[in-house]
């Protein structure tokens, strides 16, 4: 039984997602960065970790933000310890 690469707990089969290689708890299978509960395979990785499509992945590793202006346009302002914030 392989544990949660998030909580670090054992994964049970009736708990199980599978993502990114790994058994993650339903839960346990968030956005790096917003904590939106993520579906397998409807998300981006960066580093081995999940993010939202949208606005997380975009704005965070895309070119100069997501959206190109207008209300769509998400930047992320870093933080020192290398995680963004809102």
């Amino acid at each position: 039984m392989a544990n949660c690469p998030n909580c670090g707990k054992p994964v049970y089969f009736a708990e199980r997602k599978t993502s990114l290689g790994k058994d993650w708890h339903i839960f346990c299978l968030k956005c790096a960065n917003c904590k939106k509960t993520l579906n397998s395979g409807q998300h981006a990785e960066h580093d081995g970790k999940p993010y939202c499509h949208h606005p997380c992945y975009g704005a965070l590793f895309g070119p100069g933000g997501y959206g190109r202006g207008g209300t769509e346009s998400h930047v992320f302002a870093k933080k020192e310890d290398g995680m963004a914030e809102n």
